[in-house]
């Protein structure tokens, strides 16, 4: 057996609830260049996939013994963000056994009563075997979270996952194979279907408007989220949300012109009702505060750009786009039978909005950071929390006007333009 100087853990003395937290806070604390050897009694590949869903490509995998008592990975920290960590082929081989301590009728599967090293290839062939639509229960005696990301790593996104109890003696979760020809719905489409499950979106940093063509778990893959705890959280919304009182407005279901008009009298009319304040009170605090709070300059900055951007973009949404949305709705025969085919072509004025949007969004969101979320500090005047209040306002304004236009308005028109 290779042996190393670098930090070792010796897994099989950890409690199993512990063990993988224990390993993410010993890699946490590595250097870059340093590495740190486990020693299990079963393959630990499952680490190996949640390491890489929730740190990313930071680290190289090298297995130093491979069983059948003890395995050993050498885990080290990239000196670079650079290099893809790989599992040796040689080590994705599954003994086929019997479904140890399942109950076929409920297709449930105990994982507590299988030796450590076969639970998860029984729970793989389990999985398998299942038909579209069908599911597997498993239960276990800790958060089986690692079991999710190699799922999706070697059977990729052909499963939901359930979490039907949460310890802290068992965990149950629901395992189901997709239909056939079921995609993954985008963020976009969440908010279209549940405008409620936005604000789990806020919580967790996720673009539901300029970015809501990515699905949740491509988004919570970019910024290194747990997507176990945000699916969790969106299944438990819907279930809230099927008994709440509460209803949002039915912007889905509602005219294209109407929804338009909607937009500017709503949306557009707080833009352009916020804008003077908002330029006002940025540039002002930046100048009292700019030498002791330096990033106040750079938001000024980008405060002026979103405002310039915004003022000239609606206009052209207004008298361009939402002019000839309006004419399709009414069937205008001018329009079918135009021979112009710039001016009866949604695409491409559309494509340039969605770009626009997408720079205001990106002003946004470095507003944010360069803010701490709009944190104020301890010498804050009444200007500087009232231009932090302004800009929360404005943004959370900003990606419902947004999520409208490019998640229902848009698309529907392009569509009904296809139509004609």
């Amino acid at each position: 057996m290779e042996t190393t100087a670098d930090t070792f853990l010796n897994v099989t003395i950890l409690p199993p609830r512990l063990k993988h937290s224990t390993i993410f806070e010993k890699f946490d604390e590595l250097i870059s260049g340093e590495s740190l050897s486990i020693l299990n009694d079963h393959d630990p590949k499952p680490l190996y996939f949640e390491l890489l869903a929730e740190r990313g490509k930071i680290f190289t995998w090298k297995y130093l013994e491979e069983g059948p008592e003890n395995w050993q990975v050498r885990i080290t920290k990239n000196k670079t963000m650079e290099g893809e960590a790989n599992v040796a082929d040689s080590n994705a081989h599954e003994t086929k056994i019997p479904f140890a301590g399942s109950n076929a009728d409920e297709n449930i599967l105990n994982v507590t009563e299988i030796a450590p090293k076969l639970k998860h290839p029984t729970i793989f062939e389990k999985f398998d075997v299942l038909m579209p639509g069908q599911s597997l229960t498993i239960h276990n005696d800790h958060d089986p979270k690692p079991l999710y990301y190699q799922l999706l790593g070697e059977r990729g996104n052909i499963f939901t996952w359930e979490y039907l109890q949460e310890g802290p003696q068992l965990w149950r979760v629901k395992i189901s194979k997709k239909l056939s020809g079921q995609n993954e719905e985008t963020l976009g489409e969440i908010a279209v279907k549940d405008l409620r499950k936005v604000e789990i979106f806020k919580k967790y940093g996720l673009d539901f408007c300029c970015g809501g063509k990515k699905t949740v778990k491509e988004a919570c893959a970019e910024k290194g989220i747990d997507v176990t705890k945000v699916e969790q959280e969106l299944q438990q919304a819907e279930r809230v949300s099927s008994v709440s009182a509460y209803k949002p407005l039915p912007y889905d279901d509602w005219s294209l012109d109407f929804l338009a008009d909607y937009i500017v009298n709503t949306h557009h009319s707080f833009v352009r009702k916020t804008s003077p304040d908002l330029r006002t009170y940025s540039a002002k605090v930046a100048k009292v505060h700019g030498s002791h709070h330096p990033e106040l300059i750079k938001i000024n900055e980008l405060v002026q750009e979103v405002i310039d951007e915004m003022a000239e973009h609606m206009v052209e949404e207004e008298q361009v786009v939402f002019a000839y949305i309006k004419k399709l709705v009414s069937n205008n025969a001018d329009l079918k039978n135009s021979t112009d085919k710039d001016s009866a072509n949604l695409q491409t004025p559309i494509t340039k909005m969605e770009m626009e949007h997408e720079l205001v969004g990106g002003n946004m969101e470095q507003i944010r950071e360069l803010s701490n979320n709009y944190t104020l500090p301890a010498d804050a005047c009444a200007s500087y929390s009232f231009l932090f209040k302004l800009l929360q306002d404005f943004e959370s304004d900003l990606h419902l006007h947004v999520h409208l236009e490019n998640n229902i308005l848009f698309p529907k028109a392009i569509e009904l333009e296809k139509s004609l």
